[in-house]
């Protein structure tokens, strides 16, 4: 049996945005259509941080994968990654194993695509601000997304020390963006679109400071007592989710409104995959505040994985073993 093994650079190679994006299309739309097998993520937690075990199946792109995902706040300061992964893809047809792949990268570019799809359904087309709050390991994917799908002139980014913030806006520079450190309120003040993707348990911005008609990606927040917005830009934005069972059981932004008693599920506008399939509505007006929050979803490690691992194989990218 050979098994495919990717690296990060592999799979930075072999998965661009604009790839993960379509295939993220695709996955919430086979989620929305009940084809896909995506149980609840099984976490275990010890003293130091939370490991998540994340299987799925997906018919339509022949996309059957397990993921194995670690979050270890405290692993900078050891000299490693906050999170760290692996993923294997089996073969649908055999069950075989087919190809192991690095966990962070995946998740990082997935999660990036989530938003960057939920931006290119969601936000105004004449968007040209942005405002990212968080700098940590998957900003750069999350800024990488919103630029692949709008025209942005400027982005604003902030970070707790605004070393990391002015770190990232170099590496943005770099590559021609026009990017800068700011404050939370510089930032976000007249955004058109604002990504949160933070470990926070309070919100990072203003809830008066979000502009009419501003598209937020709420990414980080990944615990029920987590938070990056504030309950009052939940109660008067149309809020999209990846999944209402896991938003309303893993999301703080989330549950804190309700445990409140200021909101309830019913009030969520639909998911990812019921907007990219056209089931229902998305921005109703230029004024309106929309909201995608994400969670994360097994289905997505699955069909990133089955988009890298194809276009990895046409490129030769990767060594093949033996087992």
């Amino acid at each position: 049996m050979k098994l495919r093994i990717l690296n990060t650079s592999e799979v930075r190679r072999a998965l661009p945005m604009p790839e993960a994006i379509d295939a993220m299309r695709e996955a919430f739309s086979e989620l929305a259509r009940g084809q896909a097998q995506s149980p609840q993520r099984l976490v275990i937690a010890t003293q130091a941080g939370t490991s998540l075990f994340m299987p799925a199946y997906l018919p339509t792109s022949e996309a059957l994968a397990q993921k194995i995902v670690s979050v270890y706040p405290e692993n900078p300061a050891r000299g490693l990654p906050a999170i760290t992964g692996l993923v294997i893809a089996l073969d649908p047809n055999t069950g075989e194993p087919r190809a192991l792949l690095e966990g962070g990268a995946l998740t990082a570019i997935r999660t990036g695509a989530a938003s960057g799809l939920a931006t290119d359904l969601l936000a105004r087309p004449e968007s040209r601000i942005f405002a990212l709050i968080g700098a940590g390991g998957q900003a750069y994917d999350q800024a990488q997304a919103v630029l692949a799908v709008r025209a942005i002139d400027e982005v604003r980014i902030v970070s707790r020390s605004g070393a990391s913030a002015e770190a990232l806006a170099q590496r943005l520079q770099r590559e021609g963006v026009n990017a800068r450190a700011a404050s939370a309120r510089e930032a976000v003040q007249g955004a058109d679109i604002i990504t949160a993707v933070t470990d926070s348990a309070t919100p990072v911005f203003l809830d008066a400071d979000v502009a009419p008609g501003a598209h937020i990606n709420l990414v980080g927040a990944y615990t029920r007592d987590m938070q990056e917005a504030p309950a009052a830009t939940i109660l008067r934005a149309r809020v999209f989710v990846d999944d209402v069972m896991a938003a309303a059981h893993e999301a703080g932004d989330i549950i804190k409104p309700i445990r409140a008693g200021l909101y309830s599920t019913n009030e969520l506008a639909g998911t990812l995959g019921q907007l990219a399939l056209g089931q229902i509505p998305g921005r109703t007006s230029a004024e309106e505040i929309t909201i995608f929050k994400s969670v994360g979803l097994a289905v997505q490690d699955a069909a990133a994985a089955a988009r890298a691992l194809q276009r990895a194989q046409e490129a030769g990218l990767g060594r093949e073993i033996e087992l």
